[in-house]
């Protein structure tokens, strides 16, 4: 059984000051690629001015198999998006991306401060954000009849187990997100209710 690891439970925001130079650190759980650049071009957006928005994100489960990656947006190498990730696996937390957005105060900082202000930021929305605990999760199939659909909604909802898709034809086709803890109450309440299904893999 794979074991459930902390994720954010929401979008955080803070800012900090380090010799005139603004940092505002943004915190948001993202699970692909693809939100992680929706979050980027959203703080592009919001800060067209600013002169370094740094990141770094881990997607999965903490550890060996996380998927990570960092960004020092033009800083010096190894001070900005470095220190974040570095902060960010400290934590042991997943699916997570740490964004910094500075403005130039006219002081320089330099390389070690760069990685104090930058681990900084990254902390102080790391250490205040609410935590929820991920579980893995399949992908079910159903083909059913019209009546069997009502007691699926109904085990679902008692079991925390999500609807995905449902379409409607000569039968009931359904997709449902279950908890892998849950998957074998799932094959016997299917097995009970003579429903075809098939777990994705």
């Amino acid at each position: 059984m794979k074991k459930d690891y902390p994720v954010p439970a929401g979008y955080l925001e803070r800012e900090t000051e380090v010799k005139k130079s603004r940092f505002i650190a943004r915190i948001a759980a993202v699970a692909s690629r693809d939100e992680v650049k929706g979050w980027l071009e959203k703080a592009h957006k919001d800060h067209p001015d600013a002169r370094h928005i740094c990141w770094a994100y881990q997607i999965g489960r903490p550890g060996s198999a996380a998927e990570a990656a960092m960004n020092d947006d033009g800083e010096p190498s190894g001070t900005a998006g470095k220190p974040i990730l570095n902060v960010i696996q400290h934590k042991d937390m997943g699916d997570v991306l740490v964004m910094v957005i500075r403005y130039f105060g006219g002081i320089k900082l330099g390389a070690g401060g760069l990685v104090r202000a930058y681990a900084g930021a990254a902390e102080s929305v790391l250490s205040e954000v609410g935590r929820v605990f991920h579980k893995p999760v399949s992908a079910a199939n159903i083909i059913m009849g019209f009546a069997d659909e009502q007691p699926l909604r109904h085990w679902c909802d008692i079991n925390a187990a999500e609807l995905d898709a449902i379409t409607y034809g000569t039968s009931v086709t359904a997709r449902i997100l279950v908890a892998e803890d849950q998957a074998d109450a799932f094959k016997a309440f299917c097995e009970a209710h003579k429903l075809d299904y098939s777990f994705e893999t």
